[in-house]
């Protein structure tokens, strides 16, 4: 007995009319900035080999990967991510490109959530990677362009998430703790659960560092955050100088009240090494963008450049854009309807009206009545019919 052969798997579902016209527009606005700042489009398989992402910092756990097995034998996976089969094609078939690279993408994402019901696992996204330049400029064209991406998207209440997660970092590294303990801090402030991570941090010991700790997921907000940050740990100046001068600059370009500094931003520690975004729009509960810098991931495939980028979930930027426009499917400007023994000439003249702009539909009913009742119904407000004479 057949149980699921009307069913879609969990974390996916069907796309109609409204879902396509909305993702498709999204596409192409995004497509047109992505191109507008010189990024060129790549894509790759969606099948991947499971060692891709098996990598030394395991940046994607097993469990939260639909595999499979080749023909060999071979563990394969479905593409999980696309930062990191793009980061196998730069140090594979790009290496030898004159660098910076400069590539975006458009293409699905799989990811295994048993726990987190009502979400995707099938994750439409779209995003940019900048590899090979460690400079603020590359920092600076990645971020503006995120923000753009966050103001195109008709919705004026986007809000723009800043932070560096090399601060968190300078602050573990001084913690005689191992790397599992690391991450139940990073994953206690990433949620902001101050109970539990006093409660860890104490057991560690009180200092500097586990004070520091207890403040991180309370930095959140305008640039009075520079000045608290710096008082709170002397060896963070460094970092905080260089998120206040990019802040500043993005500022200066006309953001101000739009970006936020928030350094309990610290998801994916093994995965970014500096500052690190995300981007929110009204009427979505999570991030519709995020991204950051990560220097080492490529050194991981042997190629030793850094590198910064961002992704949109599409799905989630087009649920929001949904809210306030309408993407009806579109209606025919005509429909040509061919009697008996002219059914060619139809064919033949609906190609003649496509050539002149208009949707041109063929009926596919015997009778010109037929015809004019499906016409009525669907609101096409044209028919031609084709015989000895067309009218």
């Amino acid at each position: 007995m057949k149980r699921y052969d009307l069913l879609t798997p969990e974390g996916t579902k069907d796309l109609l009319f409204e879902d396509c016209a909305v993702r498709r527009s999204l596409e192409e606005k995004l497509s047109r900035i992505f191109k507008s700042m010189g990024y060129c489009e790549i894509v790759t398989p969606g099948l991947e080999f499971f060692d891709i992402f098996n990598l030394n910092s395991r940046y994607f756990p097993q469990e939260s990967m639909y595999k499979l097995v080749d023909n060999k034998g071979r563990i394969l996976v479905v593409r999980p991510d696309s930062t990191l089969p793009i980061a196998r094609v730069a140090a594979t078939r790009l290496k030898d490109a004159r660098l910076p690279l400069r590539l975006f993408y458009r293409q699905n994402v799989y990811r295994n959530k048993p726990a987190m019901r009502g979400r995707s696992d099938e994750i439409h996204q779209m995003g940019i990677e900048l590899i090979g330049s460690d400079s603020k400029r590359a920092d600076l064209e990645v971020l503006t362009g995120a923000i753009e991406v966050l103001s195109s998207l008709e919705n004026d209440s986007f809000r723009f998430e800043l932070g560096d997660i090399g601060y968190f970092r300078k602050l573990v590294e001084r913690l005689a703790i191992d790397k599992e303990t690391k991450e139940e801090i990073r994953s206690l402030i990433e949620v902001k659960n101050y109970p539990a991570l006093n409660d860890l941090l104490d057991s560690i010991g009180s200092n500097e560092i586990t004070s520091a700790l207890k403040q991180l997921p309370r930095l959140f907000g305008g640039e009075e955050v520079f000045e608290k940050a710096e008082r709170l740990f002397e060896g963070g100046k460094d970092i905080i100088a260089n998120l206040r001068g990019i802040y500043d600059s993005l500022t200066a370009l006309g953001y101000n009240g739009k970006i936020t500094i928030d350094l309990g931003l610290v998801n994916k520690l093994d995965y970014y090494t500096g500052v690190v975004i995300k981007g929110y729009l009204e009427g979505y509960g999570d991030a519709v963008l995020s991204g950051g810098r990560y220097n080492k991931l490529l050194a991981e495939f042997g190629y030793d450049v850094p590198a910064t980028g961002f992704a949109v979930n599409v799905d989630a930027a087009a649920k929001v854009m949904k809210q306030t426009n309408s993407y009806p499917a579109p209606v025919p400007d005509v429909i040509v309807f061919g009697e008996d023994g002219y059914e060619i000439k139809a064919v033949e003249h609906a190609a003649e009206l496509r050539k002149d702009g208009l949707i041109a539909e063929l009926s596919v009913f015997d009778t010109y009545e037929e015809t004019l009742d499906y016409a009525k119904e669907k609101h096409i407000g044209r028919i031609v019919c084709v015989g000895e004479n067309i009218k």
